[in-house]
């Protein structure tokens, strides 16, 4: 079987986005290959957290990841700041990188313009990140394209260290997640659905209740022309909840543009509100049950034991091909 690694940070709530690029797929996956899936709690410190607040949300993230049909019998869930192995491996990768293709990584450039200075953390990120994916002797990297540069830069970092220390690692490729599931912000439909966007109608999360979810909806960005029909050039707002429409029901866009045709949006936004709350009722309900269990906790511990007895094989190798330790 090829091993699976993946993570999600724990700020905020997960957005549909977050869900219906990555999480279903991640359930997709845990069938046919072995899965390890992280909250990546330490890259969360690259900014300023509430200490309470983060690991609460730590949960949270846990808790939705079980929600959403992760089993812990099936995949291994874990919180990364419990296995030492992270950190231990981001040094060694930080000795044999560059400042040059750190300095390159677009993500770091976006999130540091206009400031005088910026976290060490935020420039190493992709490091640590990479350390996340090589301590498990990862296969697959399921990923938005956003990412694309961060595994390319895994990837040379693995094969610059093998090529001293050959069968160090693993080289994982990037499993790109499928276009057609790109979800925008509500708000402003030619960007990403972020949950860290100022507005919190440009999203809806997961554990929103029924009147967040109309209102984001129904405020949606659309535009003047009145048809309903998919054109991400000229009519984006459309498109983006035709996408959501589409992805929520398993309805190719083209009967949901057959359905529309000649109503307005109203009527669209608000079919699309019924099924929004249908689909994400059940995930809810489920995260309730789930959140103040033990079996959270149990599920938790469980995959902390699991990803540390792979870590340690893996830090073990690493650590003989260094010669550190005795």
């Amino acid at each position: 079987m090829k091993r699976v690694f993946s993570g999600v940070q724990p700020t905020g709530n997960i957005h549909i986005g977050n869900y219906l690029g990555a999480l279903r797929q991640f359930v997709e996956l845990q069938n046919e290959n072995e899965c390890v899936y992280c909250i990546v709690d330490m890259h969360s410190i690259t900014v300023p957290q509430d200490p309470k607040e983060l690991k609460q949300h730590t949960l949270d993230v846990a808790a939705l990841y079980m929600a959403v049909g992760l089993d812990p019998k099936k995949s291994i869930l874990f919180v990364q700041s419990d296995v030492s192995g992270h950190a231990e491996l981001s040094w060694v990768l930080t000795c044999n990188s560059y400042t040059g293709e750190l300095s390159r990584m677009t993500q770091f450039k976006d999130k540091s313009r206009d400031k005088e200075s910026a976290p060490a953390g935020l420039f190493t990120y992709p490091i640590l990140m990479a350390a996340d994916i090589l301590l498990y002797d990862t296969d697959i990297v399921p990923v938005g394209n956003d990412q694309k540069q961060h595994i390319e830069l895994c990837r040379d970092i693995a094969m610059r260290v093998n090529n001293r220390f050959s069968n160090t690692f693993v080289i994982p490729d990037g499993r790109f997640l499928k276009e057609g599931a790109k979800i925008m912000s509500l708000d402003d439909p030619v960007s990403k659905m972020s949950k860290s966007a100022e507005n919190q109608f440009s999203r809806i999360s997961l554990l929103d209740d029924e009147n967040k979810i109309k209102k984001s909806i129904m405020r949606a960005t659309t535009d003047s022309e009145g048809s309903i029909r998919f054109d991400t050039v000229e009519k984006p707002g459309v498109s983006n909840l035709l996408t959501i429409y589409s992805a929520l029901t398993d309805m190719p866009i083209a009967e949901i543009e057959q359905k529309y045709e000649g109503r307005g949006y109203g009527d669209f936004k608000k079919d699309l509100v019924e099924v929004t709350i249908n689909a994400l009722k059940p995930i809810k309900e489920r995260f309730d049950e789930i959140r103040p269990s033990q079996d959270l906790i149990d599920a938790l511990s469980d995959g902390k034991e699991r990803a540390g007895a792979i870590a340690e094989r893996t830090m073990k190798r690493v650590k003989d091909h260094f010669g550190l330790g005795f």
